[in-house]
């Protein structure tokens, strides 16, 4: 390996280690769903986004409820001996993207057929940690 591309693949391995992510790959539920319930939380404290998701009725919540405790057992594994309370995590970045589509036919009257396409999707969560002086206690704007 030539030494530029040692350098830059050790100061990518040093910005990866300040990152905090989960992934959820091939998830069953349409992108359109998904996009719902990220666009719910983005934004949140960690704690915040827990308790919303817990209580939403959609079905998909408990899927990122699962990913964002993911995300949160993630940051613990790379700050052993630090709280979650004390750093102040917030949600930085939630996207959806589309995965895998399951093409179907389905009938339809004459001798047709119908094509049903099954989406799923990909979820990535990335936390982020505002500053001591930043910490916003007002979330009614949210």
């Amino acid at each position: 390996m030539g030494s530029r591309k040692h350098n830059s693949a050790e100061a990518r391995k040093e910005a990866r280690k300040s990152v905090y992510s989960a992934t959820l790959r091939n998830c069953p539920t349409s992108p359109r769903k998904m996009r719902l319930v990220a666009d719910m939380i983005r934004g949140m404290d960690v704690e915040r986004g827990l308790q919303v998701l817990k209580l939403s009725p959609k079905e998909a919540a408990g899927r990122v409820y699962k990913l964002l405790a993911s995300a949160i057992a993630n940051w613990q594994v790379k700050n052993e001996g630090s709280r979650v309370e004390d750093a102040s995590l917030f949600i930085k970045e939630i996207s959806v993207d589309g995965g895998r589509m399951l093409k179907r036919l389905s009938t339809a009257p004459q001798g047709r057929a119908y094509r049903v396409r099954k989406r799923s999707n990909h979820v990535t969560l990335i936390l982020g940690s505002r500053p001591q002086n930043e910490v916003i206690t007002n979330h009614d704007n949210q």
